[in-house]
C-alpha cells in the first residue's frame, strides 16, 4: 500500500483523512485491522511497522509521532532510523502506515526539516493540513460545501455567510451546525440562512447576555438566558460563552496588537474583532474574568454531577 505523513495545525481535516482511510477497511475486522499508536518506542514501533497482514484484507496503522519531532534530541538513533527506513521501503502492500504530526493553532509552525526522521519520511505521500485563515472566506465556504455534500445537503450563499461570521473557522464546529442543520432540515435538504439563524447562538446574542450580567442587570440577563435555552442545551450555551469569553479576554488584554494579529489569536475574522473590540471599549478585564470564573465552577459542577439541577446551576452562576 503506501507510507504517509500528515502534518498541520488543522486537526480536524487531519481527524477527517484518517476517518476516510478507515473507512476503507473490512467492517468485519475492523478491530483487528485498524491500529493507532501515540509516540511508540523504537522496539514497538518497528514491530508495527513490519507487521504482516492477515486474512482480513488491507491494515491501517496511524503513528502520532509528535514526540518524534519535539523532543530536544533525536529521538531514535542513527541505527534504529536505517532499521526504520528499511521497515518503509519494504512496506507490504496490504498495509498503510500514517505518521502524523498535529502543530499547535495558528502558531505558524512546520515540522524540523533538519531532523533525520523527517528526511526519511519526506521521502513518501506528505501532505500539510494547514488552519484557514479567517479572511480566506472563500476557502473556509468551499470546505463547508464540501461537508455539506458529504451529508447529502446544501447550503444557500447567505447560510454559509452567516455560519462564517458566527464561527469564523473552526472546522470541527462547522461539522456539529452541519449535522444539526440537516435535521432542522429533514425531509428537505436545503439549507436557508433562517434555519442558521435557529440554531446558532450568534455573537450579538451572547454579547447581549454578558451584557447584562456585567451591568447588574440579573433579571434581564435570565431572561436572556432563557431564550438561548430554545437553541442550546445548557452545557453548549456554556461552551460557547466561556470561548466567547476567553477570546474578549484575549482581545482586552492584547488590545494594542493589530487587527490582523488578534484575528490570529482569537480565530475571528478581522471585521469581528474590531466590532467587538468597540463594544467592549468600556468594560473591565477583571469584570469578563470573574464571569469566566462563575461560568467554569458551574460547568465543573454539571459535568462532575454535583449540581441537582443544570439550569439552576447556570442560573446561580449569572447572578454572582
Amino acid at each position: 500500500m503506501a507510507v504517509y505523513f500528515f502534518y498541520g495545525d488543522e486537526d480536524y481535516n487531519i481527524e477527517l483523512e484518517l476517518s476516510k482511510m478507515s473507512s476503507k477497511l473490512n467492517p468485519d475486522f475492523k478491530s483487528m485491522s485498524l491500529q493507532t499508536l501515540d509516540n511508540p518506542d523504537f522496539s514497538t514501533l518497528i514491530s508495527a511497522l513490519r507487521t504482516t497482514p492477515m486474512m482480513f484484507g488491507d491494515m491501517l496503522i496511524i503513528i502520532n509521532a509528535e514526540e518524534y519531532f519535539t523532543s530536544n534530541k533525536n529521538f531514535f538513533d542513527d541505527v534504529e532510523l536505517s532499521e526504520i527506513e528499511d521497515a518503509l521501503k519494504n512496506n507490504p502492500e496490504t498495509l498503510n502506515i500514517v505518521f502524523v504530526l498535529k502543530l499547535p493553532r495558528d502558531e505558524n509552525k512546520k515540522p524540523d526539516s533538519r531532523r533525520k526522521l523527517y528526511k526519511i519520511l519526506s521521502k513518501y505521500n506528505v501532505k500539510e493540513f494547514p488552519t484557514f485563515k479567517t479572511y480566506k472566506t472563500a476557502e473556509i465556504a468551499g470546505w463547508i460545501k464540501t461537508q455539506a455534500r458529504n451529508k447529502d445537503i446544501s447550503l444557500n450563499d447567505d447560510a454559509i455567510s452567516l455560519l462564517i461570521e458566527q464561527i469564523g473557522n473552526n472546522l470541527r464546529e462547522f461539522d456539529t451546525e452541519l449535522d444539526k442543520l440537516k435535521l432542522i432540515a429533514y425531509p428537505e435538504k436545503k439549507i436557508t440562512r433562517k434555519m442558521v439563524e435557529e440554531i446558532c447562538i450568534s455573537n450579538e446574542d451572547l454579547f447581549g447576555f454578558a451584557d447584562l450580567i456585567m451591568q447588574g442587570e440579573r433579571d434581564k440577563a435570565l431572561l436572556e438566558f432563557n431564550k438561548l435555552l430554545d437553541k442550546k442545551h445548557p452545557l453548549e450555551i456554556l461552551s460557547a460563552i466561556q470561548t466567547m469569553l476567553r477570546k474578549w479576554i484575549i482581545l482586552k488584554t492584547k488590545s494594542s496588537l493589530s487587527p490582523g494579529e488578534l484575528s490570529k489569536l482569537t480565530g475571528q475574522h478581522e471585521f469581528v474583532v474590531k466590532q467587538t473590540l468597540q463594544k467592549l471599549k468600556n468594560t473591565k478585564t477583571a469584570d469578563l474574568v470573574k464571569l469566566k470564573e462563575n461560568l467554569y465552577e458551574a460547568e465543573f459542577r454539571i459535568k462532575s454531577a454535583e449540581a441537582i439541577d443544570i439550569i439552576s446551576e447556570v442560573e446561580c452562576a449569572i447572578i454572582g
